[in-house]
């Protein structure tokens, strides 16, 4: 690893009643930021079409998306870094300003110029809530339950997903477009005075030598190709001088960046990577996943609100399905590796229902039914379910540990800047479609006097101003130039079908290296370090494998003949110390009869003994605990498979911290059985 800690290790984790309070209100808080930044990524996209009516620029419609994606891609590994350097507080208090700032200038816009330039200002705020929240979590919450808080965020953005169309809607229909934006305001606030008052994080500084030029090398390059595809064939012709300049531009940015990474000391995409085919397969993938995910996201609700007239708010609704297909396709498919330790059919079954999606998406006319738009959606977000999470998997298996935060953050920047390219390519397309397609359907149609036929192409309530005789055929046009996007698209999606192929499935590690299905929903690249991805897998497995067998399997790891409610109690008093077991049965789950059951024994073997009503250690009692704990610590290494701790310090390091956290504590049930009722004393549960 890259970097030196120079001060103090985090804290332990919360010990009073008062102190997880205050941990809990801040995670309150911060994940209010997250929600602020992963709602933005949606929310604009069911206003889009009033907002047009409103500022004009329905050719530039795809940059107000694009915008808040670039800049927030770009920023987020920077945000990381310099939160290791400086301390993550003030520069997260930094971040929600700087968003907040965005949000409200967004809100006052008074052309689409404006607007977008204040969406990317917004964006840099919002790369940095996704970043900092994530690794605050790991400065104030110990191992053991960092991966239920990050599967609290990984909620957010799922929840996100879905409540961003809909909210989007609402505000339109009920206040103003601008609320999209203002919204913000007050809960930034919030999370703001929150933050100030109760987060309290230890002095903690690394040393890194941040890749400036790279990060800007390849935010210009993106930037220029993606203006490349934007504005060619709109504002400029595809030939034109301006046109040819932004691809070799882009072209040459390229360049740089790599001749920057081969040099940097800590580079941003670490060029060694691409050597790992699985890798660089995958980072395609990922690049087309989001490429269809959002530029599917960003024009639908266009066209339910101006093809078939939905309000605002009900075309929110109808977005609802391709989210649950989504989610429920990205758990079920994460399920099933985990059981199975077979990935490689997911990303083929993936990429080809996406396809099929698309197509029917393009199917898609003024006529479809809801029932059949729904199922349509639902087609499309359970492609894109399948092969979301199982590509993270697939990553992380494929590298080394020292590369595993790199190669976790690389696949997810390729989805991020694929959404970028999706949205501003599908806009694109759909503005170089509309014009034509609405003057052929304009020719011969009697038109009010004074009617200017060019306000329909930028204004589409406009369309609602039509004679009825001439609605249809306008409808019809705006129809097709929204679902042609869709069609287009299929091609690019099959190339990834057919590079799926070429993944070689390689037998799992373990599950340590398997991700919460809900943290797959966001597109924004997070930058944790080798260290923390094993942190956070680690202590989710723990927990699981808690629930399971924890105690038989180290008891016999240990080769002692126990009763596994006994290495429980005993690991209980080597970390609490002299140990009352009538409180014990009332503070803890654990039922009274395996408690009562293992103090007998351990005072029969001779393990501890009464001093009052507590038990204490005797000194076999000690060597007993360090055998159990050293056999908690080889299944936790298990679990690392060829992740060997023995090369790596600070892995080692992590592991006894790990072994010291998830021994004996309150919640773990001796034996893995998760109620009174199934627990029978006297059973070797297995």
């Amino acid at each position: 690893m890259a970097q030196n800690t120079t001060s103090e290790a985090p804290p332990e984790g919360p010990t009073t009643a008062a102190a997880k309070h205050s941990v809990n209100v801040a995670i309150g808080a911060l994940a209010l930021g997250l929600l602020l930044a992963a709602l933005d990524q949606t929310i604009v996209s069911t206003a889009l079409p009033t907002i047009v009516s409103e500022l004009g620029g329905i050719q530039h419609l795809s940059w107000v998306v694009t915008a808040y994606l670039l800049a927030s891609t770009a920023a987020t590994p920077l945000w990381g870094k310099l939160g290791d350097m400086y301390g993550r507080k003030k520069l997260f208090q930094t971040v929600i300003v700087l968003f907040l700032i965005g949000s409200a200038l967004c809100g006052i816009s008074q052309n689409m110029a404006e607007l977008i330039g204040f969406r990317a200002l917004q964006g840099l705020g919002g790369g940095g809530l996704i970043a900092l929240s994530m690794a605050i979590v790991g400065d104030i919450v110990p191992p053991r339950d960092r991966g239920r808080y990050q599967g609290v965020f990984g909620g957010v953005f799922g929840a996100s997903s879905v409540l961003g169309p809909l909210l989007g809607g609402v505000f339109v229909d009920n206040l103003s477009w601008r609320w999209v934006f203002y919204i913000n305001l007050p809960i930034g606030l919030i999370a703001l005075a929150v933050i100030a008052s109760v987060l309290h994080i230890p002095a903690r500084r690394t040393t890194h030598r941040i890749d400036y030029l790279g990060m800007a090398a390849v935010a210009a390059a993106a930037t220029s190709l993606v203006l490349m595809a934007s504005l060619g064939g709109t504002t400029w012709a595809w030939g034109s001088p301006q046109i040819i300049g932004l691809a070799v531009l882009g072209c040459v940015l390229i360049g740089v960046f790599i001749v920057i990474e081969i040099r940097a000391v800590e580079p941003v995409m670490p060029l060694r990577l691409f050597r790992i085919r699985t890798f660089w397969l995958c980072s395609v993938i990922s690049f087309v996943i989001g490429f269809a995910m959002f530029g599917a996201m960003t024009f639908l609700p266009t066209f339910l609100q101006v093809v078939h007239g939905y309000s605002p708010t009900l075309s929110g609704v109808h977005m609802i399905p391709m989210v649950i297909g989504m989610l429920v396709a990205s758990t079920g498919s994460g399920q099933i590796v985990s059981r199975t330790g077979h990935y490689k059919i997911f990303p083929i079954l993936g990429t080809a229902v996406t396809a099929v999606g698309l197509f029917l998406l393009h199917r898609l006319d003024e006529f479809t039914s809801t029932w059949v738009m729904s199922g349509y959606f639902v087609v499309f977000g359970f492609g894109l379910g399948l092969v979301m999470q199982v590509l993270i998997l697939a990553v992380q298996n494929a590298v080394g540990y020292e590369n595993l935060g790199a190669a976790t953050s690389g696949a997810t920047f390729f989805r991020s800047i694929g959404a970028s390219f999706g949205v501003s390519v599908f806009g694109t397309i759909f503005s170089n479609t509309l014009g034509n397609k609405i003057a052929a359907a304009l020719v011969g149609k009697p038109l009010p006097a004074g009617f200017n036929p060019s306000v329909i192409t930028s204004d589409p309530r406009a369309v609602g101003r039509l004679p009825a005789d001439v609605r249809p055929a306008v409808l019809h046009a705006y129809s097709t130039a929204i679902t042609n996007v869709f069609l287009y698209a299929v091609p690019v999606v099959l190339v990834a079908f057919v590079l799926a192929w070429f993944l070689k499935e390689e037998p799992l590690r373990g599950s340590v290296t398997v991700p919460d299905a809900s943290e797959t929903i966001g597109t924004n690249p997070v930058e944790r370090s080798s260290l923390d991805e094993i942190a956070r897998g680690l202590s989710i497995l723990g927990s699981r494998d808690a629930r399971r067998d924890l105690y038989t399997r180290i008891t016999k790891m240990a080769e002692l003949d126990l009763f596994p409610g006994s290495s429980w109690l005993l690991l209980r008093i080597g970390k609490a110390g002299p140990t009352d077991p009538v409180d014990l049965a009332l503070k803890t789950t654990v039922p009274r009869a395996v408690i009562e059951r293992a103090a007998v024994e351990v005072e029969e073997r001779h393990l501890a003994r009464r001093e009052g009503n507590p038990l204490v250690l005797t000194e076999r009692g000690q060597e007993v605990v360090a055998l159990l704990t050293e056999a908690r610590r080889k299944v936790l290494a298990d679990l690392l498979g060829d992740w060997d701790p023995d090369r790596h310090a600070e892995l080692a390091a992590l592991l006894s911290k790990l072994t010291g956290e998830l021994c004996g504590g309150d919640t773990d049930r001796p034996g893995g059985q998760k109620d009174s009722a199934k627990y029978r004393p006297g059973e070797t549960v297995t």
